[in-house]
């Protein structure tokens, strides 16, 4: 072999090599744990599902995954530290808040369509319009009825949450007159829908359900596309128009840096335990929905959430405080 040919084919298998390290790393992830990062204190719902969703998934993808929680205003910071991130290991609990941040906050120090890859839609929980148990607005009907009026004052559980801006979609939507009252957090406002202070709460499935299963609120209408199978007689807010099927939701995101071929696997592994039947239970105790989908029909969804709740953000004048 001459010197010349030599030297072409050394340069052609160290070319070769040389573009294979990316696929190797790429076919060899996780090379170590996973972290999972929650935006919010432990004890949600949301944050519940992601661990029993990494129970499942870490012995599948040969490493462990561990749920950190970062809670603190509204899931920016926990949310900024992942979309920032170099880390090729790191994951985030997305949710419904995300796509709501950008219109409240100038600056937020990340983009999510570009810092952050989605992998998987997780779960979805509706809203519940709840009154107390001896409230005076016995339907929806009665409820529509005296919002037009202007006569009812919503509780909701901040400025800027899914509760508070399903009451103002509806005044932008069908021109009612709900007045929002914004409490911070459910756990102020329940007490004063069971009381009858404020006349109607917005809240999310899992935690209206316990009240009005117990008998201490009365549920008026539910978002959800579908009755409910714990509260099958409810009235579906969607009667009122298409638009008015909200979810709150929940799904997982990647940091920028995990590779493709990681994101395709645990986009795999993630539908294929949503799917299980004990899996599909144990959401259902939480008030939740399983969801999957590919990460193309979560960017999707993700840009259409951002665009609706934009759109009544800016149209109603909303600001935070």
């Amino acid at each position: 072999m001459d010197q010349q040919r030599r030297q072409l084919l050394l340069g052609a298998v160290a070319g070769a090599a040389l573009a294979a390290q990316p696929a190797r790393a790429q076919g060899n992830w996780p090379a170590r744990p996973i972290t999972a990062v929650v935006p919010f204190a432990a004890g949600g719902a949301g944050n519940a599902s992601l661990r029993i969703l990494a129970e499942l998934v870490g012995p599948r993808i040969g490493q462990t995954v561990v749920v950190e929680n970062r809670p603190g205003a509204g899931g920016i910071p926990g949310t900024r530290y992942v979309a920032k991130s170099n880390d090729d290991h790191m994951l985030l609990l997305g949710s419904t808040s995300m796509t709501i941040a950008p219109w409240l906050n100038k600056d937020l120090g990340y983009d999510i369509a570009t810092d952050l890859q989605p992998v998987s839609m997780i779960s979805s929980q509706p809203e519940v319009f709840a009154v107390a148990a001896d409230s005076p607005i016995k339907s929806l009907d009665d409820l529509m009825e005296r919002a037009r009026r202007g006569e009812v004052n919503a509780g909701n559980s901040g400025i800027g949450t899914l509760s508070h801006l399903t009451t103002e979609l509806l005044n932008r939507r069908l021109k009612t007159r709900f007045v929002p009252v914004a409490y911070k957090g459910d756990a102020v406002l329940i007490p004063d829908v069971v009381s009858g202070t404020v006349a109607l709460g917005v809240f999310n499935l899992p935690v209206a359900q316990p009240m009005i299963q117990s008998g201490r609120l009365r549920a008026l209408a539910v978002t959800s596309a579908a009755p409910l199978a714990s509260m099958p007689n409810v009235p579906l807010l969607r009667t009122l128009g298409n638009d008015f099927v909200i979810s709150g939701w929940a799904c997982v995101m990647a940091a920028r840096n995990v590779p493709a071929a990681g994101v395709e696997r645990l986009n795999g592994l993630l539908r294929q335990a949503l799917a299980e039947p004990g899996v599909r239970d144990r959401f259902a105790a939480l008030g939740l929905t399983p969801e999957s989908g590919t990460p193309q029909q979560l960017r999707e969804f993700v840009k259409a959430e951002m665009a609706r709740w934009g759109d009544v953000i800016q149209s109603q004048g909303i600001k935070t405080e």
